[in-house]
């Protein structure tokens, strides 16, 4: 758990007991490749670290699945309205790789509040998914697959290897042959 100790001392100092108090509420889980961590319909039980491997949120639309974005560890994630409104998710998580996480209840996350540094970290980690969420929100909105293909490349190169075809072109809204093309045209353009 020291990945998550890190990650956590990212966004705020954190006291040997309070990691202790913290360490306590999170117990391990191993989600095998292409297993799905929360369905759609399903109510999100838990809120997680993700210490190895690489997952994707996606949801169902005309019996296509459309790919909403990626988590790569180390990482927090859950299915925010579901998990604190205790609501059935919008969404599904699956593990594009065998992944390590590690989970607390909503009862335990909500204890850990009476700790400060449990809060700061909280407060700024729903500030940076909402920043980034934004950021996703206005690229599909104004740029085109290649200009978001480009930018993941310059950006995340480590993911483009690691992500199926179908799943990156799903996640920038195009057929996985318009993506194949894409990547044909960029690598030509890179050798002239």
């Amino acid at each position: 758990m020291d990945s998550f100790r890190q990650f956590i001392e990212i966004y705020t100092t954190l006291s040997d007991v309070n990691w202790k108090q913290i360490s306590v509420c999170f117990e391990k889980r191993i989600i095998e490749k292409d297993e799905i961590l929360l369905q759609e319909g399903k109510i999100c039980r838990h809120l997680y670290f993700i210490e190895s491997g690489l997952l994707r949120y996606f949801i169902i639309k005309d019996g296509n699945e459309i790919t909403k974005f990626f988590t790569e560890a180390p990482y927090c994630f859950t299915s925010q309205v579901s998990f604190t409104a205790e609501k059935p998710a919008t969404e599904n998580i699956q593990a594009i790789e065998q992944s390590v996480i590690w989970q607390t209840t909503l009862t335990k996350a909500n204890d850990l509040f009476e700790l400060k540094s449990w809060n700061t970290f909280i407060r700024k980690l729903i500030q940076e998914v909402q920043f980034y969420t934004e950021e996703i929100l206005q690229e599909i909105q104004t740029e085109t697959a290649e200009n978001r293909y480009r930018k993941m490349i310059e950006t995340t190169p480590q993911l483009i290897q690691r992500v199926p075809l179908k799943y990156l072109a799903s996640f920038f809204g195009i057929a996985p042959q318009s993506l194949s093309r894409i990547r044909k045209k960029m690598v030509s353009t890179h050798r002239t």
